[in-house]
């Protein structure tokens, strides 16, 4: 293990705090893990031995977030603390890492590694967030800037810079730059869901050829995803949604689908199982819709949510 994968792990991770790797080889029926305390990483046989392995062929990844001393397993609930944000970004890489640093919504990141050619994986080093505000921000970075969606398990893995990615032939040797030695805390990413859908439109806007201006519910849907992403009442909201628009044939019933659509995406998001958005929309419209009707729509609401951010995820 050479210098540049030194000064990572020890810009990473704190002296006696306990790291764990991921060995993965392609002829392996599974990876091997190793947790050890960052000294032990760094001492030279250690090094040679991580060296040896990726030489012949292991790919080599390290867990994000430090462990609990005296952990064996890189499992979720063996992790000490969140000491990373990150996103996998490997689609059209180069233009949404380009995004990425001209936002204004999210703090210039400590460390890019290319993993390989316009593919990165990109880390702030932050404090102050707790498991679920970190799930639910990996969630908002992913979708906003175009990253891999299932990256957002805290006990998820990075690759070392100056190791070699062995997916391809010949090897990638991955590099890193360090943007900025800050330490981040929540306050400073500024992203909620309706932030991300403003910066989805706008994006949307900027690349339609030729540019056009966007429809009224276009507008409708991101003014309620960004009021109900800052508390305001869902049910006030739809009385105002439905005076705005009396161009449509049933303005209360467009209110009432536009608010409660925009309301499950974001309890999706938020980590809420879908049985209990189900029973949240069931509860909001129960005075409003008869009871047959309301728990078959508050189902089909709740799915669509979900349809919608699986089609964020994969486009």
């Amino acid at each position: 293990m050479n210098e540049v994968a030194i000064r990572f792990l020890s810009r990473c991770f704190a002296p006696a705090e306990t790291i764990a790797f991921l060995l993965r080889r392609e002829s392996a029926a599974a990876p091997a893990q190793r947790v050890v305390m960052l000294e032990t990483a760094l001492a030279p046989r250690y090094r040679a031995w991580l060296a040896y392995q990726n030489g012949t062929g292991a790919n080599i990844y390290v867990a994000a977030n430090p462990l609990r001393p005296g952990s064996r397993k890189r499992t979720k609930e063996s992790i000490a603390s969140v000491r990373h944000l990150y996103i996998d970004i490997d689609t059209d890489g180069d233009a949404r890492l380009a995004m990425l640093r001209a936002s204004d919504a999210v703090p210039p990141p400590t460390s890019i590694l290319s993993t390989s050619p316009s593919k990165y994986q990109v880390l702030w080093r932050v404090e102050g967030f707790d498991f679920a505000l970190q799930e639910q921000m990996l969630k908002l970075l992913a979708i906003a800037f175009g990253g891999d969606p299932a990256c957002t398990d805290c006990n998820r893995v990075l690759r070392i810079p100056g190791l070699l990615n062995r997916k391809y032939d010949p090897a990638h040797r991955v590099t890193v730059e360090y943007p900025d030695d800050s330490i981040w805390t929540p306050d400073d990413f500024r992203l909620d869901a309706g932030a991300v859908d403003a910066m989805l439109f706008r994006n949307a806007i900027a690349s339609r050829k030729p540019p056009s201006k966007h429809s009224n519910s276009e507008s409708d849907w991101a003014w309620v995803s960004h009021e109900l992403a800052h508390g305001k009442d869902a049910l006030k909201m739809t009385r105002e949604l439905a005076s705005r628009r009396s161009d449509k044939p049933n303005p209360l019933y467009y209110a009432q689908r536009t608010v409660d659509v925009a309301s499950a995406r974001l309890w999706l998001i938020e980590g809420i199982a879908i049985e209990d958005i189900i029973t949240m929309l069931e509860s909001r419209r129960r005075f409003e819709l008869p009871a047959a009707l309301c728990s078959a729509r508050a189902r089909e609401i709740a799915a669509t949510a979900q349809r919608m951010i699986a089609h964020r995820k994969s486009a």
